[in-house]
């Protein structure tokens, strides 16, 4: 019990407002006072600031000192200054030239400690100085703005020289890049979602395009709108490339000389093309007009309403509204489920309203809520038009219809596992009324599809699995799944991207590939849901540690804002990708409860288990 869901109108991701209020310019602390002489010290980290301060470096000073020159660069590289022309001040002509600040960003658990290297043990002389950069890695962010979990040890070196003419010490071999710890990472870099249009996956005909969020880290304070444009005219992120597409043609860029774009005082953005674009019809342009207003939903505090596209030579290409988008095309956080839903006390699938503070649940219509199957876990799909429950035994899985009256006919699928923890998992419908489950039989374990929820199971092919699935979550685009992967005792939460293809004979073969953590500081999860576009809430341990509960995104990274509040034993948890829904839990001590935002957990009912979203 403690600290709530925060965020504008009830979502868990706060928005940065920072960037479009007026700012000033603050001076390092370290900057200021810089050693003459003497051994150097540890680069302190800059504390978080407020997000409205921008924070500028000091450039070098006369006759500076090689231990000063080289914690002023690292001081630099942390500030607001947009080209790092103040960073780029500290090296030698040759070395500005040289250096790509743009190619990746390491993060270490501290600061960079710069170590004198000794003249003993290197070759040089008198007009010349090296030191070694050390720390411990926690993370890249590559030159598409990509995050990924790192570790192990960072070890570089920094070469200074003595300029013949000026006398002044300035560096002439650095690594590639810029490297930071890990508290001015998340006072530099914010994370947004860039969409695109999901490829592998098959739209209702007549209905909205599905997207798929790319979330990417951009410096906060260094216009961010601007980079996130350009981020989404590159193209998608390497991992999902494969599975998502653009509706913006191949070269695109925004038209030269343009610097920045910010919103006018109606919320209204004008992003100038260039020729690349100057041909498509409305229907494309429409399109690409949605993918720039979803991208830059959490952008500005009250959200941006409507973009116009321009032509290379300023005339107007189109013009889309919000509520138009939304036509267009439909992500996980544009769904709103009507109910939540979770297994009562005599083993029936019953709901209650997915808002608002009525706890009182009901049977759903159908034999999975009206009938005599006791249930022990269950889903429902997304239109919340069907559902999918697991018996009680594990053995079985059977799939009905929520309509009143509703006769169950027989298991689509059987377990042989001999004990409850061997046989089925919770399955997950995804957007296009698949279902999936996993058999958990040690003698046959298996990732299984049922395309419509009927039907013979698909195998679902999974070469980079090393483990047993022991929890399955498909997202709401359809191209991603969340997978508790079981190996030696320690549970992972893994994302995986669904392959989709179709060989001769229009046989299916759906696969899952490059599965990667995304919480490897977790040694024990016991259990997971989407919760947002591209956000997690899992539950699980450190090493040596208690059970805690937290926001993880699929890249990695932790979100900014306040984990859920501590709550004790829970054994399930379920979040809806609409973030404004509360989260509800599975509690040994409490049994069903519930989160909503700016509240405390609230019991729901005592006996009851298995809590889910649709989906």
């Amino acid at each position: 019990m403690g600290a709530d869901r925060e965020g504008r109108g009830g979502r868990g991701r706060p928005v940065r407002v920072g960037v479009y209020v007026g700012c000033c310019a603050l001076l390092l602390a370290g900057c200021a006072s810089m050693p003459d002489s003497g051994g150097l010290s540890g680069v302190e980290s800059t504390p978080r600031q407020d997000s409205q301060v921008r924070v500028f470096a000091m450039p070098p000073r006369d006759d500076a000192a090689p231990a000063e020159i080289v914690q002023g660069f690292l001081e630099a590289l942390t500030s607001d200054d947009p080209r790092y022309e103040t960073a780029r001040k500290y090296l030698t002509e040759s070395a500005r030239k040289a250096w790509d600040p743009y190619r990746s960003t390491t993060v270490l658990a501290d600061a960079p400690d710069p170590e004198s290297v000794p003249a003993g043990t290197r070759e040089g002389s008198d007009d010349d100085s090296l030191y070694r950069l050390s720390g411990s890695k926690v993370a890249t962010v590559d030159s598409q703005h990509a995050y990924a979990p790192d570790s192990g040890s960072y070890t570089r070196t920094v070469h200074l020289t003595q300029l013949k003419d000026s006398k002044q010490w300035r560096i002439d071999g650095l690594p590639q890049g810029v490297v930071m710890g890990k508290s001015d990472f998340q006072r530099n870099y914010v994370s947004v979602n860039k969409y695109y249009y999901a490829s592998n996956v098959t739209s209702r005909t007549g209905g909205p395009l599905g997207t798929v969020a790319d979330p990417v880290y951009v410096r906060e304070q260094v216009d961010p709108m601007t980079q996130m444009v350009r981020a989404l005219l590159k193209g998608p992120t390497r991992w999902l490339d494969p599975v998502v597409t653009s509706s913006f043609p191949s070269g695109t860029e925004l038209k030269k000389g343009i610097k920045s774009l910010s919103p006018d005082d109606r919320n209204r953005v004008t992003v100038p093309l260039n020729r690349k674009a100057d041909h498509v019809g409305r229907a494309q342009c429409a399109k690409m007009a949605a993918q720039l207003l979803f991208t830059f939903q959490d952008l500005t505090p009250t959200g941006v309403v409507e973009v116009e596209l321009q032509k290379s030579d300023g005339s107007q290409l189109c013009v889309l509204t919000e509520g138009q988008a939304e036509g267009i095309a439909s992500h996980g956080t544009g769904h709103h489920a009507d109910y939540q839903y979770f297994i009562d006390g005599k083993q029936r699938l019953v709901r209650m309203p997915s808002g608002g503070s009525d706890k009182k649940s009901e049977p759903v219509p159908g034999a999975l809520g009206e009938g005599e199957k006791k249930l022990r876990a269950a889903a429902v799909s997304r239109d919340e038009s069907s559902a999918a429950g697991v018996s009680a035994d594990g053995t079985s899985l059977y799939v009905g219809s929520l309509v009143s009256g509703g006769s169950l006919g027989e298991a689509v699928l059987h377990s042989q596992g001999k004990t409850a923890d061997d046989r089925l998992t919770t399955p997950s419908w995804d957007g296009q009324g698949d279902l999936w489950v996993a058999d958990r039989d040690p003698k046959k374990p298996r990732l299984l599809l049922l395309q419509q929820g009927a039907g013979d199971p698909l195998v679902v092919e999974t070469p980079s699995l090393d483990g047993r699935v022991e929890a399955v979550r498909v997202a709401a685009d359809g191209v991603r799944i969340a997978l508790i992967v079981e190996k030696d005792g320690k549970s992972s939460l893994q994302i995986g991207r669904i392959d989709r293809e179709t060989e001769s004979g229009e046989r299916s073969v759906v696969s899952i590939l490059e599965l990667r953590s995304v919480a490897p500081q977790l040694e024990e999860v016991t259990a997971m849901s989407w919760a947002g576009d591209s956000r997690l809430v899992v539950v699980g341990r450190e090493q040596g540690g208690v059970q805690q509960m937290r926001y993880v995104q699929v890249d990695g990274s932790t979100p900014v804002g306040t984990a859920p509040s501590a709550l004790t034993g829970v054994k399930e948890i379920a979040a809806s990708e609409d973030e404004q829904l509360p989260l509800v839990a599975h509690s040994e001590e409490d049994g069903i409860v519930r989160l909503s935002s700016g509240e405390q957990w609230q019991k729901v009912v005592k006996d009851g288990a298995a809590p889910v979203y649709p989906g």
